[in-house]
């Protein structure tokens, strides 16, 4: 297997693999480039406007939410993990999963939820007007702030720190754990100084995942009347009509993002740790009395709020009305948003098929290429938005003879008001979720099984077809699932790029919630939350297998 011979082989039969991975990658860089060289174009007066009495209000509220929700996330999803991988106690195995299900409501659908329910006329101040007499100052639950965005963002995202957390306490902590409390030291003081330490890389991990969470959100911003730099694209883009001061806006945001990269890489790399091997799980401690009691109020709280508050509330909405949403328009709705999604899934998957394959050579190139096409999801929809619009206006303007030639008048838009910039945008900033669910199947049939058939005589693409492709179809189908939600739920880059009247749940959703029809939004939140709960039930059985 090893000689020359078979190595300028299997180069040779990669070539056209590696071709269309490159295409792909150089397809995903080129918004990027469009957002980077608006930097250099004149500035128009909308932009000088922005940039001398509105930027700095941007760039604060942006800073300081980022700032704050990252902190508060990294705390409670550190707690959350440190108390389900090291104690035992009452409902512990239910909070395992549990604490991952305030994922499966987006953000922007938890904010008109808790918004509504704490208004004047909410249920809460209803509740406590009616049957308790007692009137409460509105004011001090009103959540359209900056506080408000804040809360919702921790509660509802800071299951990224969990599940990363939580992962590496259970497979890494253990026998530091158990040294620290031979050594007599107290369950506070090894958290504080070999825990915490230690876990440093995956909370820095998790953080950054909320982080570019937060810095992608239009919904919950634009909903509580927040100026951010995300919020500040689409005024620039809707409000002014002015694309070139958006792109101009997009780039300092992608400027500050690929700056919190490098400094999440040189944080993660300045401390190296030596991690134990073993797999032995962890040795947990029993609560009892008083501490099982609040551990486990502590998880109820947090669950009570992330999911089955908001949840039950919206199923209280739905039953008011279900008959005035349910109809053929909302049929046509659920048509578009799974035509869509699924075409761009598929795309996804074929697209991390041939790369993933292309990237089992354990090259240099490979890696930085399995690198560069998963860039996207780090990357905030409306910034993928304003680059892909700009790349298919100057293709519209390329093609614009040959739209001539075949009846259209004048210099139209053909593409750029199409489906097909929606799907393009939907693959540059969901790769990841399709290449990485491919990239575990094929690290899990290792290459024997493909260097046997090749040393047979067949080709790469044959080996594909009748080796790899049977034995990573889990992988391939939990990759289609996974990333057919995350489609689902997206709502920034859809409402940059959809043509017109072209509507989807989250679209749905959101207009309905900006337009104050908050109980005829419910039944679209319902089915997305649905349709997320999917993901979360795939993540716990992918678990409990690896476990196994």
């Amino acid at each position: 297997m090893n000689t020359e011979a078979l190595k300028r082989y299997f180069r040779k039969e990669f070539n056209g693999w590696w071709m269309i991975s490159i295409m792909v990658a150089a397809v995903i860089l080129l918004p990027i480039i469009f957002i980077f060289l608006s930097l250099f174009h004149e500035p128009n007066e909308n932009w000088l406007h922005i940039r001398q009495y509105l930027l700095k209000n941007y760039v604060m509220n942006t800073i300081v939410i980022v700032g704050v929700t990252g902190v508060l996330t990294a705390f409670l999803g550190v707690s959350l993990a440190w108390l389900i991988a090291a104690y035992d106690f009452p409902l512990r195995k239910f909070f395992r999963w549990g604490l991952i299900l305030p994922l499966a409501i987006p953000p922007y659908i938890a904010a008109y939820i808790y918004r509504t329910m704490l208004s004047y006329t909410g249920v809460l101040q209803t509740t406590l007007r009616n049957n308790f007499d007692y009137q409460i100052n509105s004011e001090l639950l009103s959540i359209s702030s900056l506080r408000g965005a804040i809360f919702i963002f921790t509660i509802f995202l800071f299951p990224y720190v969990y599940i990363i957390t939580r992962a590496f306490l259970e497979s890494q902590s253990t026998s530091f754990f158990e040294s620290a409390r031979l050594l007599g030291k107290k369950p506070l003081t090894i958290f504080l100084k070999v825990i915490l330490p230690l876990s440093r890389p995956a909370i820095i991990g998790g953080a950054v995942l909320v982080i570019y969470e937060v810095m992608s959100d239009y919904g919950v911003t634009s909903y509580f009347g927040i100026h951010t730099i995300t919020t500040a694209i689409f005024q620039t883009w809707f409000g002014m009509y002015d694309v070139d001061s958006a792109m101009r806006l997009a780039s300092w945001l992608m400027i500050f993002i690929v700056g919190l990269f490098i400094l999440e890489r040189i944080l993660r790399q300045r401390r190296r740790y030596q991690l134990s091997n073993q797999t032995r799980p962890l040795s947990r401690m029993k609560l009892t009395g008083f501490r099982a009691g609040a551990a486990t109020a502590f998880c109820s709280v947090i669950v009570a709020l992330g999911f089955f508050i908001p949840f039950i509330q919206l199923l209280s909405w739905a039953r008011l009305t279900f008959d005035k949403v349910w109809d053929e328009s909302f049929f046509l709705l659920l048509y578009q948003t799974v035509y869509v999604a699924a075409i761009a899934t598929t795309l996804i998957l074929i697209i991390s098929v041939i790369v993933a394959n292309v990237c089992r050579t354990q090259s240099s190139l490979s890696y930085f290429l399995a690198k560069w096409i998963t860039s996207g999801y780090s990357i905030p929809g409306a910034i993928i938005a304003i680059g892909v619009l700009a790349m298919f206006i100057m293709l519209d303007k390329k093609l614009a003879p040959l739209y001539s030639a075949i009846g259209f008048e004048g210099a139209p838009l053909v593409l750029s008001l199409s489906l097909v910039m929606l799907i393009v945008g939907y693959t540059i900033r969901f790769m990841a979720t399709g290449f990485n669910a491919v990239e575990v199947g094929f690290e899990k049939i290792g290459t024997q099984y493909s260097e046997a058939s090749r040393m047979l005589g067949l080709g790469v693409t044959k080996t594909f077809f009748k080796v790899d492709l049977p034995l990573i179809r889990g992988a391939l189908f939990s990759g289609f699932i996974l990333t057919f939600i995350e489609i689902c739920k997206e709502l920034p880059l859809v409402l940059l790029l959809r043509p017109f009247n072209f509507e989807t749940l989250a679209t749905k959703t959101f207009q309905f919630a900006k337009d104050e029809q908050i109980y005829e939004a419910s039944i679209p939140s319902l089915i997305i939350i649905c349709i997320s709960t999917l993901s979360v039930i795939i993540f716990q059985m992918v678990d409990k297998r690896v476990k196994r």
